[in-house]
């Protein structure tokens, strides 16, 4: 699989997971609308989750990650 897809598949892992927890707490908790509750999760859900990209490097294509709680891009 070409490191761009892997990427992709990672960035869509990451914010599927990130949604499902934040919508099934946040549902527990707060009685609110659905589509609220859908909203809301889905944009703390994007700032939350780490993001992947394929960088074009002198050896080849890397992925890279990079996450608001690290400091800086971590290659995968």
């Amino acid at each position: 699989m070409r490191p761009k897809y892997k990427a992709l598949l990672f960035n869509f892992i990451g914010f599927a997971a990130l949604f499902v927890v934040i919508r099934l707490a946040l549902g527990h908790y707060f009685p609110i609308s659905r589509i609220f509750l859908a909203v809301t999760s889905a944009i703390a859900a994007n700032i939350l989750a780490p993001k992947f990209g394929a960088i074009k490097t002198d050896d080849g294509e890397k992925i890279m990650m990079k996450w608001a709680f690290m400091k800086g891009m971590r290659e995968l």
